[in-house]
């Protein structure tokens, strides 16, 4: 794929590469807000805010000291410094989540932002103005919510599909699957062509919209970014697996290889 990662200036510092605010995270999944936050971080980002409730953030602060946490009752402050906002990973349909959804995207405005799992589904059972610079992450089966159709419908012809979301969203579609299709706003189409079954473990898509949401706070174009992501994730999948075997590979191993393959591609 023909891409270059964001230029790293030397006379930078910490707020030179952008601040991603990402709400992730719930009682029983603190390991996607843990995930998808460090995946930010390793790809370039200078600043990773997570906004959870307060049992997530003592499980991911005991783990790392390289994440910013927000209290959820400051969401709105801090969404006014944020470069970029990720939602959904973890977060649960719960009513709680459904609200904390709700008031990020309002508040949001037209910043880029990353939806993802529980808030896309959160999305397709509501209406409501979405920024303007929207990247949306879905697997088949969340593909298949947004457009009111079934799986199969999806699985029949993805490329079709992800034009429809983005359609429909006017933003880049990621549409997750063996080979992922990237759409942008004008349907533009990317097809993916790394990767591997170690992909196919809870995690890994926590993983990718990290990387997704550190590569556009650094001021990717966002169909640029999400192809990027999608094909340097790839890549992580298979060079993990080259030393721990498709077989063995989890999504914090996939975090691990951020930098070798970055280095490749640099």
């Amino acid at each position: 794929m023909d891409f270059k990662l964001p230029e790293r200036a030397q006379n930078s510092h910490k707020g030179t590469f952008g601040k991603v605010l990402n709400i992730a995270g719930s009682k029983y999944m603190p390991g996607a807000a843990l995930l998808s936050s460090l995946a930010a971080l390793k790809s370039g980002c200078g600043y990773c805010f997570l906004a959870s409730e307060e049992s997530v953030i003592k499980a991911v602060s005991a783990q790392t000291q390289n994440i910013v946490f927000v209290p959820l009752k400051d969401i709105k402050k801090q969404l006014k410094t944020a470069d970029v906002v990720a939602i959904g990973c973890g977060l649960t349909t719960s009513r709680k989540a459904k609200r904390i959804f709700k008031t990020v995207i309002e508040h949001a405005g037209d910043k880029p932002a990353i939806i993802d799992a529980d808030g896309l589904n959160i999305l397709s059972n509501m209406n409501i103005k979405l920024s303007k610079n929207l990247i949306i992450t879905p697997h088949p089966k969340e593909a298949a919510r947004l457009l009111n159709t079934t799986s199969s419908n999806v699985l029949s012809d993805l490329e079709t599909s992800a034009k429809k979301l983005s359609q429909k969203y006017k933003c880049v579609t990621v549409l997750k699957s063996h080979n992922t299709i990237v759409s942008s706003p004008n349907c533009e189409i990317y097809i993916n062509n790394t990767g591997n079954s170690s992909l196919a473990k809870a995690g890994s898509g926590d993983v990718l919209t990290g990387i997704i949401a550190g590569l556009t706070a650094q001021k990717m174009n966002l169909y640029d970014a999400a192809k990027a992501a999608v094909y340097l994730h790839g890549l992580c999948g298979e060079t993990a697996s080259k030393k721990l075997t498709e077989y063995c590979v989890l999504a914090n191993d996939l975090i691990n290889f951020i930098p070798e393959v970055f280095s490749q591609n640099n």
